[in-house]
């Protein structure tokens, strides 16, 4: 049974959330999404006169229950890791002594294959920029980078003048659970940062020099450029080149991490590129790989 000292509700989350950010080390967006499905669980539970510490298991079965038809199978999956980290926080704190999500599975999703990019729209994606203008110069060196070393968005938005090393051809990111990594970059990318930086970001950095800071890529005001203006690029670009499915920076990292390994890449080495932790992770882009590889076979093999 539960202990029955008073704990408020926000003193427990916030005991919680900073114990996620000083010895988990999550990233950020993760451990503002637990925060969110936290809340909704206790604004739950107050609408049935209970705290945190003064439930069971039934309790859990209907938040779940009521959950299953307003949450997405992904979603709910993830409120439901953030429930039960949570108990385990309270136990080991010893504000509770007995756990009421011990038992509480977490429902298996259908793994959906990620979206990607054949080589061939790669390439017309790539070519699209006009790099006669400052920012086209910029677009080509965003889209050669995210397709060279597979960043996600926020890697890249954030990346400032000294996460990059064009002599030894390389960049430096802190990714998810601030975890560093070391990328290295093909000739094409190399090629044009060098462009952008030589012609295309000094134009910019004129804009508002002290609102640019260490950023490398700033938008044509001359601040660092956004996730919206990254997203809105991309788009652009996958339109211009006549490409029918969506495009989106991860359906950029999807095609780097599937075409690594249809060219013969480790397993292992596609997973420390990308910053997973877990190699299960990274074993989607081999199914990818598989299945791009039958429909080849299909298309040309004499007898298929």
């Amino acid at each position: 049974m539960p202990m029955t000292k008073d704990y408020p509700e926000d003193q427990l989350l916030d005991q919680f959330i900073n114990q996620l950010k000083v010895e988990r080390g999550l990233a950020t967006n993760t451990i503002l999404a637990y925060n969110h499905d936290l809340i909704n669980f206790f604004d739950f539970l107050k609408g049935r006169g209970l705290s945190p510490i003064q439930i069971g298991q039934e309790d859990l079965l209907s938040f779940i229950a009521e959950k299953k038809t307003q949450l997405s199978p992904r979603s709910l999956a993830r409120c439901l890791v953030a429930i039960r980290m949570f108990y385990r926080f309270l136990v080991s704190e010893e504000k509770i002594d007995s756990n009421p999500a011990r038992l509480m599975g977490i429902p298996k999703m259908y793994q959906h294959l990620p979206n990607i990019l054949t080589r061939d729209e790669v390439e017309a994606f790539l070519s699209q920029p006009d790099t006669q203008t400052v920012l086209g110069k910029r677009d080509k060196a965003m889209l050669e980078i995210l397709y060279a070393t597979g960043l996600r968005v926020t890697e890249l938005i954030d990346l400032k003048m000294t996460n990059i090393n064009l002599e030894a051809g390389y960049i430096r990111t802190i990714g998810k659970g601030s975890k560093e990594r070391i990328i290295p970059m093909g000739t094409k990318a190399i090629d044009s940062i060098k462009e952008y930086l030589t012609d295309g970001r000094p134009s910019f950095l004129k804009k508002d020099p002290a609102k640019a800071g260490p950023n490398l890529f700033l938008n044509s005001r001359g601040r660092p450029i956004t996730r919206q203006g990254l997203w809105k690029i991309i788009k652009k670009h996958a339109l211009k080149a006549g490409i029918i499915k969506t495009v989106t920076p991860h359906t950029v990292r999807h095609s780097f991490a599937t075409h690594l390994l249809e060219g013969g890449a480790d397993l292992r080495s596609v997973q420390i590129m990308l910053g997973h932790s877990d190699i299960s992770t990274t074993q989607i882009y081999t199914h990818v790989a598989r299945e791009r590889l039958k429909e080849i076979h299909e298309k040309y093999h004499p007898r298929p």
